[in-house]
């Protein structure tokens, strides 16, 4: 898939370090402002580093897309298939086949760029592609402008769910979008 000048297309083996390199630049800044710098550095080696990228490629209940731009990993999205395997999230998302989008995240500098317009069109695309019903994902109450982001492409709020990072319990909503 492309826009403009950004190709989104599914991550390999290959790309697991670069992957780790964008998370560790991203999930910073979309972490609630109570979250401890040490907390997040616990959730991204246990998360986000190369080693675990290099797992979550191998998963096949697993599809990450890279958004490349003058060959470069820019943003990134991870698909997970399956029902939510917390049971008070499964209540909350709609019956059938659902794929959650686990993961979002556009370097800084390529922020209203339409890369990750591109991601979530290519991320809906592929969670339609498996036969799903819907695509669900938890957000941080407190980030308003990703909410905003995810309205504007067809999620709505359906409930709560909680997030740890680190040794932090945060507030997460959980959103929606039926294919």
């Amino acid at each position: 898939m492309t826009n403009s000048s950004v190709v989104v297309d599914r991550a390999g083996l290959w790309d697991a370090e670069a992957l780790s390199d964008v998370a560790a630049a991203t999930f910073p800044l979309a972490c609630p402002p109570e979250a401890t710098p040490a907390d997040i550095e616990i959730f991204l080696d246990r998360m986000l580093s190369g080693d675990r990228f290099g797992e979550y490629l191998s998963d096949p209940d697993r599809t990450v897309l890279k958004a490349v731009e003058n060959d470069e990993i820019v943003g990134y999205a991870m698909l997970v298939a399956g029902r939510p395997r917390d049971p008070e999230v499964d209540a909350q998302v709609g019956a059938g086949e659902v794929v959650e989008l686990s993961k979002m995240y556009v370097l800084p500098g390529h922020h209203g760029s339409g890369v990750a317009g591109a991601l979530m069109e290519a991320a809906v695309e592929t969670a339609r592609d498996t036969g799903a019903h819907g695509v669900w994902l938890g957000v941080h109450q407190g980030n308003e402008r990703a909410q905003k982001f995810y309205a504007k492409h067809g999620f709505t709020r359906v409930g709560t769910k909680t997030n740890l990072v680190g040794n932090q319990v945060h507030a997460d909503f959980v959103f929606e979008r039926v294919l």
